[in-house]
């Protein structure tokens, strides 16, 4: 499913953000109108099927998806991993993507040490979700600021289903780090090989990315650490 921006882009103002640690979608519906839920703008209410075809269709996406944010500031203050974790928004229309993703900042505006996801509805982007517990993740590496663009692209492949094995996939997170920023899939099902080295290969094609990328198991990750190797290159 090719996903298009079939919605009027949402300008926003570039402006000095006081507080780095703001959620991606900090400026989100501070600009709306006072419309009723369902109510057009400007429009009659008598019922005039004028009125009514100027409502726009909305394009459902075959999965619900989940942003979730980890905020560095918080994660400094806690004691257990994922517990700073908050769910941001979930989102089910092409046109729904777009409106957050208008009014998001990028990869390039998050604060060191800030993570971003977006998830398939009712996984948690954690090692103990049971839907990613056997699974693990390919990762791409970026300059610091260049991950904007690889970003999105890696998001429209996702909510457009166009991996040939979309169901394996958990969802993506941005990693935003002092000196790069680190992009990768999460997967279900790490045993089949097949399916990760595929989705490893076609991402790399969507991203244009030329570099070697590797596949790192979540239970090898959280007995090894850093130490853990690819169980699979792409």
């Amino acid at each position: 499913m090719a996903v298009e921006d079939t919605s009027k882009p949402v300008v926003v103002a570039e402006e000095a953000n006081p507080n780095p640690t703001d959620h991606p979608i900090d400026r989100y519906h501070e600009e709306g109108d006072d419309a009723e839920e369902g109510e057009i703008a400007g429009g009659e209410t008598d019922g005039d099927e004028s009125s009514k075809s100027a409502v726009p269709q909305s394009h459902p996406l075959e999965h619900s998806w989940t942003f979730w944010f980890d905020n560095p500031s918080v994660k400094l203050k806690q004691a257990t991993w994922g517990s700073s974790l908050r769910s941001v928004f979930t989102f089910s229309t092409v046109e729904e993507f777009w409106s957050l993703f208008n009014n998001m900042k990028g990869p390039s505006k998050l604060a060191g040490g800030a993570d971003f996801y977006c998830f398939k509805q009712n996984i948690e982007p954690k090692w103990e979700d049971p839907i990613c517990a056997n699974g693990g993740k390919w990762t791409m590496n970026f300059p610091k600021e260049k991950s904007d663009k690889p970003w999105l692209y890696t998001l429209l492949a996702l909510i457009g289903e166009q991996f040939d094995h979309g169901d394996e996939i958990c969802g993506a997170v941005v990693n935003v780090r002092g000196k790069q920023e680190r992009i990768s899939i999460w997967t279900k099902n790490a045993s089949n090989e097949a399916a990760q080295v595929s989705i490893g290969r076609q991402w790399k094609e969507f991203i244009d990315y030329n570099n070697s990328i590797g596949f790192i198991i979540h239970e090898d990750a959280k007995k090894l650490d850093r130490g853990a190797k690819s169980a699979y290159t792409a």
